[in-house]
C-alpha cells in the first residue's frame, strides 16, 4: 500500500529544522517524510481490526514532527518508521464507518493489570505506552506497529474504536478527535471570564466546546491574527475577538483591572493557550489573574519565559493532553451540535502531500481551518476549496 513514512534520520530531522519552517514545500522535501510502497500493518491479536482510513487531518503536531521542531521529549515514546495520522475516520472490512481514538494505552498493548490511570479510565496518563506487545508510542500515527491515517491502511483495538453515525459525514467525523482534546480542555474551565489564545483549529474547537458544550454563559475573549479566523470566532461564540497585541485591552475592559507598568492588577480567571509559544505562554501569564489557571493545549516545546508572575500571584500551569473516553463520546455531540465539519476547509491525496503540508502550515493566512488528507480514492484529484 502507499503511506506517508517518517523514518528516524537525524540528518533530515535536523536539516528540517535549519530550513526554518514551512516554506512552501521545504519541511516536506528535507525532512523525514517521504511516500513509500509499505507492507499494511498485522492485526496484532484478536481484538484488533483492520481500518481503511477515509479522511485523515493533519494538526500541528504533525507539522512539527515534519519540519523538526517536535522535542526529543517523544524520542522513548514512538517507534520507528511510522506513519503518521491520528485524526482519522475510516471503514473496518464489514463495511462499517468508525472514528478511532488514538491513544495507546494499557488495553491495546495487552498489560494486565493496566496501570492506575488507565484503570481509572484516564487513559491519556497511561504510564506505560512504550511497554506491552506493542512497540512504544504514545497513539496511533507514532507507532510502527499500527500504521495511521496518511496511509491506506491501519490497525486499532476494539477499545479504539467508536461507531460514525450516520448522521455525521465523513468531514463531520473527521473533526471528532480534535473536538475531543477541546473537549478536555474545556472541562477543566471553572471561571468566569476565560480568554482563548489562537484561533486555529484547537483554539476555534475550544470556543465552541466552552460556549456550547460547557457553559453558555462563560465570558469568551479569543484572540485571532487573520480575518477568517475571526469570522470562526464569532460564530463559534467568542464574545470578543481580538488581534494579538490587543488581548490584554480586551481583559483589562472585560474584567475592569488596572494597568501597573505592563501587568494588569487583575485579569481573567482562565487561559488557554492555543498555541504553545514562548509569547502565547507569556501573553497568557500576563492576562491571567491571581489565582488564575494557564491550560497549555497547544504542544510546546522548549520555551524561554519569565515565570516570576506565575510565583508571585500564585498562578497554575497545567498541560491539556488528549482526552478521555467520556471527552471523546462528548466530542461526537459537539461536531453535531455546532457543525463543526464546516472546519473542514480543503482535501488532498496523499500523492500531494507537499501541497497539503504547506497549506495546513499557512492555512489561517490562507482563510482555512482544517487540511485532511483525502484516501478514498486512489487515483490523483483536485484539492477541494
Amino acid at each position: 500500500m502507499k503511506a506517508l513514512v517518517v523514518e528516524r534520520k537525524p540528518m533530515r530531522f535536523a536539516a528540517a529544522r535549519l530550513a526554518g519552517g514551512w516554506e512552501p514545500g521545504a519541511g516536506a522535501r528535507v525532512g523525514p517524510l517521504r511516500l513509500a510502497e509499505v507492507a499494511e500493518p498485522a492485526l496484532p491479536g484478536k481484538a484488533w481490526h483492520r481500518v481503511t482510513p477515509l479522511l485523515s487531518g493533519i494538526c500541528g503536531s504533525d507539522l512539527a514532527t515534519v519540519d523538526g521542531r517536535s522535542s526529543r521529549y517523544f524520542e522513548p515514546i514512538v517507534s520507528f518508521p511510522f506513519v503518521p495520522g491520528h485524526e482519522v475516520v475510516g471503514r473496518l472490512d464489514d463495511g462499517s464507518r468508525v472514528v478511532v481514538q488514538p491513544a495507546l494505552h494499557c488495553a491495546t498493548r495487552g498489560i494486565d493489570p493496566p496501570c492506575e490511570w488507565c484503570a481509572r479510565g484516564v487513559t491519556n496518563r497511561c504510564e506505560l505506552v512504550a511497554f506491552g506487545h506493542l512497540e512504544p508510542g504514545l497513539q496511533t500515527g507514532y507507532c510502527s506497529q499500527t500504521g495511521g491515517g496518511w496511509g491506506h491502511a491501519l490497525v486499532a483495538h476494539e477499545s479504539q474504536i467508536h461507531p460514525a453515525p450516520d448522521d455525521l459525514d465523513d468531514c463531520a467525523a473527521v473533526m471528532v478527535e480534535p473536538a475531543a482534546c477541546a473537549v478536555h480542555a474545556a472541562r477543566q474551565i471553572t471561571a468566569a471570564h476565560v480568554a482563548v489564545i489562537g484561533s486555529g483549529t484547537l483554539g476555534l474547537l475550544t470556543v465552541a466546546a466552552i460556549r456550547h458544550l460547557v457553559d453558555p454563559d462563560r465570558v469568551l475573549i479569543a484572540t485571532a491574527k487573520h480575518a477568517g479566523q475571526r469570522r470562526w470566532a464569532r460564530a463559534l461564540g467568542a464574545d470578543v475577538v481580538v488581534a494579538p497585541a490587543e488581548l490584554a485591552r480586551a481583559v483589562r475592559r472585560a474584567t475592569n483591572s488596572r494597568v501597573a507598568g505592563q501587568q494588569l492588577t487583575g485579569g481573567v480567571g482562565a487561559v488557554v493557550d492555543c498555541v504553545g509559544s514562548a509569547q502565547s505562554i507569556q501573553q497568557a501569564l500576563s492576562v491571567v489573574g491571581p489565582g488564575g489557571q494557564v491550560h497549555l493545549l497547544g504542544m510546546p516545546a522548549r520555551v524561554d519565559v519569565d515565570l516570576t508572575g506565575l510565583w508571585h500571584r500564585e498562578i497554575s500551569l497545567r498541560g491539556c493532553y488528549a482526552y478521555d473516553r467520556a471527552d471523546f463520546e462528548a466530542a461526537f455531540d459537539l461536531v453535531r451540535q455546532v457543525g463543526l465539519g464546516r472546519l473542514v476547509s480543503a482535501s488532498y491525496p496523499i500523492d500531494r502531500y507537499t501541497e497539503a503540508l504547506d497549506h495546513a502550515a499557512h492555512a489561517g493566512a490562507r482563510g482555512a481551518v482544517k487540511i485532511v488528507f483525502d484516501l478514498r480514492s486512489r487515483t490523483t484529484r483536485k484539492a477541494r476549496a
